[in-house]
């Protein structure tokens, strides 16, 4: 059985001020995403699962969707505020979405096979794709072994400002034994890093630190630990206006419980996000040089 990439979407929206405003990154005219979806299905993989609002669905469909339905299997899944389990409602003047816990829980009913998880609007470079399949295929204990794509801290960084990152702590096997968020992360000019402390501390990095960047390869029993682990979370804090169902919190919960284990596989690509507007011509230029190693074509095929 092929994998299957979900990719959680339900934010574009909102962060583009409409799909419409999305900006390409590639010579013609691809978005972020779109090789995401592409190194997906060089390593194997069989399926993509979109996490999207019903409010933006047609316009993703027409322009993000319609691009690869001829040649992937495209499901779609929403995530909404008033997906809930019973008796739990969504508390007066909220607005803010679930998080990322949710936006996975809400496609379980499109994934029985194992998937990774990722951002929209991350790029993540085709070895971390190619790693989470020959994971999978390997995996000697499906019932509880899931697995996470680390990056190299220093090929994570903007040089236009502060990032915030989770470093990861490993255990001498490389399975995940706690993520750290970090904030106000800059380079240091020489490789390394530096986040500074709430008193004002600055704290040095070596930048050879692995660190979280939402990267995941879930086997699909981790929808029934979700779904558990959302209704303790809706009971202590499913009446707050703000509160929200992380990934990475839920992950942490299950590893110190024992109900799960995460191997950590290390990516060398980079991964490029836009988290400045100034990051922008970073990202076309880094895309055009993979282009002229032949990782992509253009347009892409």
């Amino acid at each position: 059985m092929k994998p299957a990439l979900l990719v959680l979407a339900a934010g574009m929206g909102s962060r583009y001020g409409g799909l419409k405003q999305i900006d390409p990154v590639g010579p013609s005219g691809e978005i972020i995403l779109d090789y995401s979806i592409y190194d997906a299905m060089k390593s194997g993989f069989g399926k993509v699962v979109f996490v999207i609002r019903h409010d933006i669905e047609q316009a993703f469909r027409e322009h993000i969707g319609a691009k690869w339905e001829n040649k992937i299997q495209v499901e779609y899944a929403f995530q909404e505020l008033d997906r809930l389990p019973a008796p739990f409602r969504v508390p007066e003047e909220r607005t803010k979405p679930w998080g990322t816990g949710h936006a996975i829980l809400c496609a379980s009913e499109k994934i029985s096979e194992p998937f990774a998880a990722i951002n929209a609007d991350d790029f993540y470079g085709r070895k971390g794709y190619a790693l989470l399949a020959d994971s999978f295929a390997g995996n000697t204990n499906p019932a509880k072994r899931h697995f996470m794509v680390g990056f190299t801290l220093r090929n994570t960084l903007s040089e236009n400002g502060s990032v915030a990152r989770g470093v990861c702590c490993c255990d001498p096997a490389g399975f995940l034994k706690e993520v750290t968020e970090r904030t106000n992360i800059v380079p240091d000019g020489r490789g390394g890093a530096f986040f500074t402390e709430e008193d004002g501390t600055r704290v040095p990095l070596t930048g050879d630190e692995i660190v979280s960047m939402n990267m995941w390869g879930f086997m699909p029993g981790i929808f029934d630990h979700l779904s558990r682990l959302f209704e303790e979370f809706l009971s202590r804090r499913g009446k707050e206006l703000k509160s929200e169902f992380y990934i990475p919190s839920a992950v942490a919960s299950l590893i110190h419980t024992g109900d799960a284990e995460v191997k950590v596989m290390k990516s060398s690509d980079s991964w490029f996000g836009v988290t400045y507007r100034e990051d922008k011509p970073v990202v076309q230029e880094s895309i055009a040089r993979l282009i002229d190693a032949h990782v992509y074509t253009s347009p892409l095929e």
